[in-house]
């Protein structure tokens, strides 16, 4: 079985940590630490992109 390897990135400079991604993330695959989303879980992620697609400030990309 072959893993994909998702990479999610954060904008720091547009992260506002709002907690929008933490919320929406249907894994849970994010934490807001020192006021930034961290990315904690990203072997969790389902590239469902619901993150990218709520984040306020489009602070996130999920790559495949």
């Amino acid at each position: 079985m072959e893993l994909e390897m998702v990479k999610i990135v954060i904008d720091t400079a547009k992260c506002t940590g709002c907690g929008t991604c933490v919320d929406t993330c249907p894994v849970a695959v994010y934490e807001i630490k020192d006021k930034k989303s961290v990315p904690v879980k990203v072997d969790e992620c389902l590239v469902c992109r619901a993150c990218e697609v709520q984040c306020p400030e489009t602070a996130i990309q999920v790559i495949e």
